[in-house]
């Protein structure tokens, strides 16, 4: 920079900047430093583009076949997509909780593939509390799977942890429910969002 003087005052004169040289980026296949060409030159050389190429076109396949598939789900198939999610939730919920299996009142074993979330009034009996997270708790394959859920147990259990109006509450919904498929994707969607912020 100079001085220049200009009547009463000396001011800097402007002198022209640097020209910028062009900004690196890194190469999408092997991450090596390159000075693009223009804005969608993503690949450092010919090889690299090539593999760029075929990686995009797989990404592109893959998203279409996941929408193939989504389009030819059923309901059913959907119900099966939302409870997955209602499930691990569940579970989840439980295990930060400390709880031990609902029925049994003995700790529960985290490791592996242990712990099924049990419901009390059953899908099958009563499928519109398939998604009522009083209805379901953390309990050992065990008692759900081989003691028919006990339920006996299951509801002193829960009358321990969520009360006896709660439970009795329950007991007496008969509302009926029918999901529509937009609905069930939201429910999916919706406790896979509350098993992340568990998990964080």
């Amino acid at each position: 920079m100079t001085l220049q003087r200009t009547g009463l005052r000396t001011v800097p004169s402007k002198e022209p900047r640097p020209a910028k040289g062009p900004r690196m980026r890194k190469c999408k296949s092997c991450r090596t430093p390159f000075a693009p060409r223009s804005m969608t030159h993503d690949a450092c050389s010919p090889t690299c583009a090539v593999v760029v190429g075929q990686a995009k076109h797989q990404a592109r396949e893959r998203k279409a076949d996941k929408v193939r598939k989504a389009a030819l789900k059923t309901r059913g198939d959907h119900v099966s997509d939302a409870q997955i999610a209602f499930n691990a939730f569940i579970r989840m919920r439980d295990q930060l909780a400390g709880h031990a299996c609902i029925s049994s009142g003995k700790p529960l074993d985290w490791s592996g593939n242990n712990v099924d979330a049990g419901h009390y009034r059953s899908r099958g009996s009563a499928p519109h509390l398939r998604f009522d997270e009083r209805n379901c708790h953390a309990q050992s394959k065990q008692e759900n799977r081989y003691a028919s859920g006990n339920a006996t147990d299951y509801r002193i259990g829960l009358i321990a942890r969520i009360g006896l109006a709660a439970v009795e509450a329950l007991e007496a919904d008969q509302t009926p429910r029918k999901w529509t498929v937009e609905q069930l994707i939201e429910i999916k969607t919706h406790y896979r969002a509350k098993l992340r912020a568990l998990s964080k």
